[in-house]
Order: C-alpha cells, then sequence, then structure tokens
C-alpha cells in the first residue's frame, strides 16, 4: 500500500469512528415526557401532597380589550429557605407572554398580574417552587 493511500484510509477511519457514534447518540436522545418537566393537579408525581400549596390558580377578568390575568399560588415565603421563585404566563401554543420573579425577602404571597391585551383562547400558569419543583395550570379566556 503507498503511503498516500494509507494516509487517506487512515483519515477515513478516524472520521467514521468519530462522527458514526455521534449520529447514533443523537438519534437515541429523546424529549421527556411532560411529567419530567413540570407537574399538575391530576399528575402530581413525586409531589402528590404539595397540590394545593403549589398548583398556580388562575382569575381572569375581562375589561373592555384588556385581559386581567392574576396567578396566584397559596405558598408560603419563607425567605430564601423556601419560597415560589416566580410566575410564567404562556400563551395558548406555551410560548412565554410575561413572568414575574418574586423577592422572598419582601413579597409575603405569591400573587402576580399579568396585562394581556386582545386575547382569546387557552392561557397557562406555571409556578416554581425552589424545592418542590414546577407546577402547570390553565384556564380559558
Amino acid at each position: 500500500m503507498e503511503r498516500r493511500d494509507f494516509i487517506r484510509l487512515s483519515v477515513v477511519g478516524v472520521a467514521t469512528g468519530v462522527i458514526a457514534p455521534a449520529v447514533s447518540v443523537a438519534e437515541s436522545i429523546k424529549l421527556p415526557a411532560a411529567a419530567d418537566i413540570y407537574y399538575t393537579k391530576d399528575e402530581p408525581g413525586r409531589w402528590s401532597g404539595k397540590v394545593a400549596t403549589h398548583l398556580p390558580n388562575i382569575e381572569i377578568k375581562k375589561t373592555g380589550e384588556e385581559v386581567l390575568v392574576t396567578v396566584v399560588t397559596g405558598h408560603e415565603m419563607k425567605g430564601y429557605e423556601h419560597y415560589i421563585v416566580k410566575h410564567v404566563l404562556l400563551d395558548q401554543n406555551y410560548k412565554f407572554l410575561q413572568e414575574h420573579l418574586f423577592d422572598p425577602t419582601k413579597e409575603t404571597t405569591a400573587i402576580s398580574t399579568f396585562t394581556l391585551h386582545d386575547y382569546k383562547g387557552p392561557i397557562y400558569a406555571l409556578s416554581l417552587c425552589n424545592k418542590h419543583d414546577l407546577w402547570l395550570n390553565g384556564a380559558d379566556v
């Protein structure tokens, strides 16, 4: 075998050894099921005893073209020890609309108010606890 052929085959062999495993690993990656990302009233997972204090409740008030969405999580705010980190509002396609970050040294309740203009359809709220993960609830506007 000539030196040039040997070098060409060596490069092809190394490339195959690097690329082929990467392709097979990429094909084996799957997105997690919803229950692996967030919890709901119907699927509280390992936090079945935490639904009442972690599930965000959504209240909707329509005033003309504006929609006021109030998200309340009935959770204690014990400083940075145990608290609701934030509320996130999502549209019907689970796209980000707005969020409210809480300061547990100043806020004693997890209440957020969001204003939407000309919105109709399903809306979703996420509530993130620093110890008990992410919770999702929905309502219709």
